[in-house]
């Protein structure tokens, strides 16, 4: 006798509530664990029960090629890009756990749950009513070239995930990249200081989207820099269809600079780590009122750059 019958002769056995049957029924297509945990929930409120509860609904949904994915317990995986979810499908999962947990996600904090990491922590919030701070905000590939001054065919971010002090980004090699001509003949390889320079961005986005609380002013686009990078490691080489996960996390920042780490991975094998990225800057305010009180003057910015024309 499987698990899954003995959970229906349990529930069919004993007195069944209303509001027990209407979750029977929806979870009707999910494995007999996530319906057992969800009822020990309902009666024990249990936060211990959540994951189990919120990963066997996602699962519901996936193809079978996929669920392997999501049980490998990483919480960075995302459900649009590595499990395949579009956004209806999304939607139908959210209402599903909406009805076991008895809690409600509105349509704009839909938005930023793109991974699985985001969802358990955003519902264990909202089951408990404490938030664990650092929240990140989704970006789109629109967003981002609205506020980078590199574009098409320099940009190599396709979307954020923004916190206080780090970020998270990713971009697809697709294989159209021009310098991949080039780079080499009949064997197209990723260049790494390509990679760095995705690195860098995510930084300024970083840095321009939401300044350090040091820095106490926001960025002039125009002027942010890359100034150097120490501490460089590729690991890997990357080629059309690889899918590089990026991420950086400031150190420090002190006008005009700011220093972060870096790393990226693919498929979560370790690809390039950087220790240091530096980018120089000038804050608004400076730009408005020119550069005196001791700040570095654009010109010597622009000088000790690594790249023209705006940031990195």
């Amino acid at each position: 006798m499987s698990d899954q019958t003995i959970t229906r002769e349990k529930i069919a056995g004993s007195p069944t509530s209303g509001s027990e049957a209407l979750l029977r029924e929806t979870l009707k297509r999910c494995s007999s664990a996530t319906l057992e945990a969800a009822l020990k929930y309902r009666t024990t409120k249990d936060s211990a029960f959540v994951p189990v509860i919120v990963l066997g609904i996602v699962e519901r949904f996936l193809d079978p090629e996929v669920v392997g994915k999501l049980r490998s317990g990483d919480d960075s995986i995302q459900f649009m890009e590595d499990l395949g979810m579009d956004s209806l499908t999304m939607i139908e999962a959210i209402m599903m756990v909406e009805e076991s947990l008895g809690v409600s996600v509105k349509n704009d904090e839909l938005m930023n749950l793109r991974s699985i990491g985001d969802l358990k922590s955003f519902i264990e919030e909202k089951l408990t009513g404490i938030s664990k701070g650092g929240k990140s905000e989704f970006y789109s590939i629109e967003q981002v070239a609205a506020v980078m001054p590199q574009q098409e065919p320099f940009l190599f971010l396709e979307q954020v995930n923004l916190s206080d002090r780090d970020a998270v980004g990713r971009y697809t090699i697709s294989g159209r990249e021009q310098f991949l001509e080039g780079h080499f003949k009949g064997n197209p390889v990723f260049p790494a200081s390509i990679m760095l320079e995705s690195l860098g961005q995510l930084a300024v986005f970083s840095l321009l989207k939401k300044a350090p609380e040091e820095i106490q002013s926001a960025i002039d686009s125009t002027e942010v820099y890359f100034t150097g990078a120490d501490g460089v490691r590729c690991y890997r080489v990357c080629k059309p269809g690889d899918i590089l996960d990026l991420s950086v996390k400031l150190k420090r920042a002190r006008t005009p600079l700011a220093v972060f780490s870096g790393q990226i991975t693919v498929n979560g094998e370790k690809t390039v780590v950087a220790e240091e990225i530096t980018l120089a800057f000038k804050p608004l305010e400076l730009t408005a009122n020119g550069s005196g009180n001791g700040a570095t003057p654009s010109s010597e910015l622009n000088g000790n750059a690594y790249s023209s024309n705006g940031t990195h």
